[in-house]
Parts: structure tokens; sequence; C-alpha cells
């Protein structure tokens, strides 16, 4: 006997009309700038019109929270991709940061409903930032455009099977 049940997921294709906010950090705007870049492409290449698509940016990442949460409260697009680069120092700046960075977008997550991709590196040294950014290990940009665009794809794949 086989059981094969419905299978609902997401594809990599932007859906119709799908809005998307990008929230930038300008600190570290010279790591970020590549995240920004890597992002909007994979937006464009996955089929996102330019007029559906914002650029939004903040002083720095503490700020990201915030402002990803008054864009989704607002109800205007279907996904936001935050991106940041918090790079270690010789202080605990760097944990109290990362840590309530990466509290508060899954907090807006939560709290809202709309897919945030978490684009935000936070790294032990420039040139980790560097290699994340588009060099060695991709670019974490990217990587979280499209995992915005299969969040998108797939709510309304969920909404298409009536769950």
């Amino acid at each position: 006997m086989s059981f094969d049940p419905r299978v609902v997921e997401g594809g990599l294709v932007v859906p119709k009309g799908a809005k998307f906010a990008v929230v930038a950090s300008r600190f570290n705007h010279f790591i970020v700038d590549r995240l920004v870049e890597g992002a909007l492409d994979g937006l464009s290449r996955h089929g996102a019109e330019a007029k559906n698509v914002s650029l939004v940016r903040v002083p720095g990442a503490w700020e990201i929270p915030v402002v990803v949460q008054r864009i989704a409260n607002g109800g205007k697009v279907d996904a936001i991709i935050a991106v940041a680069a918090v790079i270690r120092g010789s202080t605990p700046h760097f944990d109290y940061v990362s840590a309530e960075v990466s509290k508060g977008i899954a907090g807006a997550t939560m709290a809202t409903g709309v897919p945030i991709s978490f684009g935000v590196l936070t790294t032990d040294s420039i040139e980790q930032a560097v290699e994340r950014a588009g060099t060695k290990a991709g670019n974490k940009g990217w990587d979280a455009a499209i995992t915005a665009i299969e969040m998108v794809s797939l709510e309304r794949a969920i909404e298409a099977a009536g769950l």
C-alpha cells in the first residue's frame, strides 16, 4: 500500500505582483552594498518587477527590527529581506547587536506573519564578511532574496491548497 500525501511547497519564480522590501544597514556599507546588489540581482533574475521592490536604508543593524516590523505591519509587501554586516570587534558590542537583531527580526516575522529573510552577516572578521558578500561563500544577500521569493510562493501555494 502506498501513501502519497499532497506536497505543498514554494517555487523560485516570483509570483505575479509580489512586492518586496529590502531593508539594508548603511553601517559597514562596503560589505552591505554588495549584499544589496546580490538581493536585487536575485529578485530581478527570478522575475520581480522593479516597481514592486523598495530599498529602505537604516543607520545600522540595530535599527532593522523596528523598521521591518513597521513595513510588515503596513501590509503592502509580501516579504522583506534584511541585510547588514555585524563584524566582531574587541568589545562585547558585537554580541549584543547580533543577538538583538536576530531576535528582533524573528519577533517581527512571528508577530506579523510576513516572511522576513535573514541576510544579516555576523562574522568574526572583515575577511569572513567579504567572503559572504560575493566571493568564496557566495552572496548572502542573494540567498536571502531567494528565500523571500520561495516563502512568497509557498504562502500562495498554501492558500491555493486551502490550508
